[in-house]
């Protein structure tokens, strides 16, 4: 039977990756996410998928974002009762995020049918407490560069792809076919995790292209984000950080940490408004060999913040008059406790949004990147006065130099290179620099597309690439 691979998500978008593997006697899905961003990407969370859930033997999940693991709850009532695989660290932080995201759409729905802000009646949650904790019995915990067989022809093993906490590139072998897929590429040095692991050759290759079209800013991240600070607090202002709260949060405390350390922020208070982010750092303890801090500093970050559990304390930070500094999910402000400080902080131009991370096009966050003059919370239009800034060397995703880098130390050419998990701008950038600079064949795959797969003859490529040449954008 031939190897056919279909893009359920991730193709064309930067949410909702699934890609599923099979070859008509077994079905295995790499990541299992949530569409996110533009209400037309979001519908499809809502319809069932293509294939029947009972029929997929597995699942194996690259890392713990909702926009890889986010759909897993209804996967399971669909009926899929095969076993989950992943790290150690993906594992638990799922669990973190799973139940978080159940939560924050139980509260959603509960506030919209209270105030009346909904088209739907009743406004219902795409899934509960209780599904996620079904679907967290499946999950099975498996180590770094160790291969686990999935059936007599097919196995797999995980690498450190240096994206967040316990991330991985995945290397399967199905059917004497060899496919990478590099989930979520993290940089060339991570600030708190092991560089991405080299994969020497791939039959086939899916490499992500979130920043496929452009170059991260090459400023040191700790003085942008002092100056920044210093900046709103000379002003009397709030700074209010909307937050992925695994990864960019602990980014977060740990440069500030060091700013308060040396002295060069003034002495305000810092609160981490997100239980799911509070979570998030413990699991840090549990994991050394997933991480480059020490236990020192992994103290100094843990207690850098005041730590905001309940919305109580929350909504008390909204009457707050005195300078402070406000970590809050979500990181693309499309839900989570940052919209009650956005509501509160926005029409006053002393205050400072500082943006983090990728805003995917339809958030929240996108809007204010591209300055927009108001922002629809809640069902209400809130004026746009406070400043919106962005520091975009604290990403945790690799830019156009870094993926041509890491594709560069591979070895043999893979058969086809899919260029996935992009907006269609930077995936074609990418497409032409690969073409150009690797000499690669190239693909872009669309939604829903079945592609068969063969096994190829490796060739050896002649790249040029194997040192840090940066590319230019043109």
């Amino acid at each position: 039977m031939s190897v056919t691979i279909q893009f359920l998500g991730g193709a064309g978008t930067v949410t909702g990756s699934k890609y599923l593997v099979e070859n008509g006697s077994h079905k295995v899905l790499i990541d299992c996410g949530l569409f996110q961003g533009i209400k037309e990407l979001r519908l499809q969370n809502w319809a069932p998928l293509p294939i029947h859930a009972a029929e997929i033997d597995a699942v194996i999940l690259t890392h713990a974002h909702l926009d890889h693991c986010g759909y897993l709850p209804l996967l399971v009532k669909q009926g899929f009762q095969g076993k989950i695989f992943s790290t150690s660290p993906t594992r638990d932080l799922s669990k973190i995020i799973l139940l978080d995201s159940a939560k924050i759409q139980e509260e959603d729905a509960k506030e919209a049918n209270q105030q009346g802000y909904t088209k739907h009646s009743p406004a219902k949650p795409l899934y509960d407490t209780q599904d996620v904790n079904v679907a967290m019995k499946l999950f099975v915990p498996v180590k770094s560069d160790e291969w686990t067989p999935l059936f007599p022809t097919s196995r797999f093993r995980f690498k450190p792809s240096g994206h967040i906490l316990g991330s991985a590139l995945i290397e399967l072998e199905f059917d004497g076919i060899k496919i990478v897929f590099s989930g979520d590429l993290g940089r060339m040095n991570p600030l708190l995790y092991p560089s991405p692991a080299v994969i020497e050759q791939a039959d086939y290759l899916l490499i992500e292209s979130t920043y496929g079209d452009r170059l991260h800013d090459q400023a040191s991240p700790l003085e942008q984000l002092a100056q920044i600070t210093r900046d709103t607090v000379s002003r009397k202002g709030h700074l209010l950080i909307p937050s992925f709260a695994v990864g960019r949060t602990q980014d977060l405390l740990y440069l500030f940490s060091i700013l308060k350390k040396e002295g060069k922020i003034p002495d305000v208070p810092i609160y981490l408004d997100t239980p799911m982010g509070i979570n998030a750092t413990e699991i840090f303890v549990d994991h050394p060999l997933w991480h480059k801090l020490s236990s020192e500093e992994l103290g100094e970050l843990s207690r850098v913040a005041t730590l905001v559990k309940s919305r109580a304390l929350s909504s008390e930070l909204l009457k707050r008059k005195p300078s402070s500094i406000i970590i809050a999910g979500s990181g693309m402000v499309s839900g989570g406790r940052i919209l009650q400080h956005l509501a509160t902080r926005l029409p006053d131009d002393r205050n400072t949004v500082l943006l983090v991370g990728y805003q995917a096009t339809g958030t929240r966050g996108r809007l204010l990147s591209e300055g927009a003059s108001e922002l629809k919370i809640h069902g209400q239009y809130v004026p746009i006065k406070a400043r919106v800034e962005e520091i975009t060397g604290l990403s945790a995703h690799a830019d156009q130099f870094e993926i041509l880098n890491w594709l560069g130390k591979i070895t043999c050419a893979p058969k086809t290179t899919f260029i996935v998990h992009g907006e269609p701008q930077a995936s074609d950038t990418l497409r032409v620099k690969i073409k150009d600079k690797l000499s690669w064949n190239v693909s872009i795959p669309r939604y829903l597309e079945k592609i068969t797969l063969e096994p190829s003859t490796y060739v050896e490529t002649q790249t040029g690439l194997h040192g840090p040449i940066r590319p230019n954008l043109s």
